[in-house]
């Protein structure tokens, strides 16, 4: 929900030197998704951006069509139309509607020290799932959202 994150990232560094070839998401996180979907596991993301897109959003929308390949399922919410959404105070990860993994960054988009927060009280999970379900209808498919 940030629209930047550890700017420090060396492969975001080579992105806004122009580099465009070499910077795909670490393999191992692809081929986790690669095998997870074939096994008929639904993995998906959705991301909530300001328009027009930061140089961050930018440089991970580059990076999705890799993610998407793999078996991932991106979507992308202007945040202007997410202004009616309740919404966690945290990025998330939800796992099976059980778990939700809360994320801590800090004014600069590095994780926090304490980074992950797992949760598995169903006021927080249950807050995590309705959330992502109202975010995902509005949200547009990775391969028809143009960054602004």
């Amino acid at each position: 929900m940030r629209d930047g994150y550890m700017r420090s990232d060396p492969r975001f560094v080579a992105w806004r030197k122009g580099v465009r070839e070499g910077l795909d998401v670490a393999g191992s996180w692809l081929t986790l998704i690669s095998d997870v979907t074939s096994r008929g596991v639904l993995v998906r993301r959705a991301r909530i951006v300001s328009e027009p897109v930061s140089d961050y959003v930018r440089f991970e929308h580059h990076l999705t069509g890799a993610n998407v390949a793999a078996g991932e399922e991106v979507r992308w919410l202007p945040r202007r139309r997410a202004s009616d959404l309740a919404l966690p105070g945290n990025d998330f990860w939800l796992f099976d509607d059980e778990v939700a993994v809360f994320h801590h960054f800090d004014g600069d988009g590095e994780p926090a020290p304490d980074d992950e927060e797992v949760r598995t009280d169903s006021a927080a999970v249950r807050l995590c799932a309705e959330a992502f379900a109202a975010v995902w209808a509005r949200a547009v498919a990775h391969g028809d959202y143009k960054v602004a």
